[in-house]
């Protein structure tokens, strides 16, 4: 889909709206970046979301910096800050990732923390991801070893070059999700965008390139800026 800010902010609030219609305990899975905070901005400000998601819908994050909460990098700080604090979305429903512990640590207590509320076979009903200039997804960049490495697990762990430890949804993970949103917007994606949709490349150079393989439950929100070289 394109359009524009308030029109993909609309689609995927109706998303989240949709998740948990009926009072269903949906799993928000959030992502990081600017756009994202413009739009839990948006979705606080504009109160576009349902009862039933204010009510019963669970919020974590697709990908985190290796950050306490309370740090201005943390993603999932950010969300608290903007979109769940005004809320009021108490605590219970408020996965965040746990790092207090060691890097190596973190994914491990996630995990089993994950699979005892929702089961090993269950990821996000809905997953937000974005994608970097370089094509990365989530945590997952270019030459990153979780591409070569199966990972029987939802969540991991990854030391990215210049950049630290960061917490990330596998490939496992994005084939465990319901549904998956990718949020791209400005001009400068334009270049790579059109690579990944329309050029060949490998998985290991745009890793983004994965949600190939999930097609049929990945909805590309795309401003006009971000599609100007696609084809018409």
């Amino acid at each position: 889909m394109i359009g524009s800010e308030t029109e993909l902010f609309k689609k995927a609030a109706e998303l989240i709206n949709s998740s948990a219609q009926g009072g269903h305990r949906s799993r928000i899975g959030i992502s990081g970046g600017n756009s994202p905070k413009v739009f839990f901005r948006w979705l606080a400000e504009n109160k576009a979301l349902t009862e039933d998601v204010i009510e019963n819908a669970l919020w974590s994050a697709s990908d985190e910096r290796f950050v306490p909460r309370n740090d201005a990098e943390s993603n999932f700080g950010n969300c608290d800050k903007l979109l769940l604090d005004p809320l009021n979305i108490p605590e219970e429903r408020r996965l965040n990732w746990p790092t207090q512990v060691d890097p190596h640590s973190a994914p491990i207590v996630f995990n089993r923390k994950w699979n005892e509320r929702f089961g090993a076979n269950r990821g996000f009903s809905v997953c937000f991801l974005g994608m970097g200039e370089d094509g990365h997804t989530a945590s997952i960049f270019p030459g990153s070893p979780i591409l070569g490495t199966p990972i029987h697990e939802n969540f991991t762990c990854v030391q990215v070059p210049e950049k630290g430890w960061r917490l990330t949804i596998t490939p496992l993970g994005l084939t465990r999700c319901k549904q998956i949103v990718v949020m791209i917007h400005g001009r400068s994606k334009a270049e790579r965008l059109k690579a990944v949709l329309e050029e060949d490349g490998s998985i290991e150079d745009m890793p983004i390139k994965l949600l190939k393989e999930h097609a049929d439950k990945t909805l590309w929100l795309v401003d006009p800026e971000a599609a100007s070289l696609l084809k018409a």
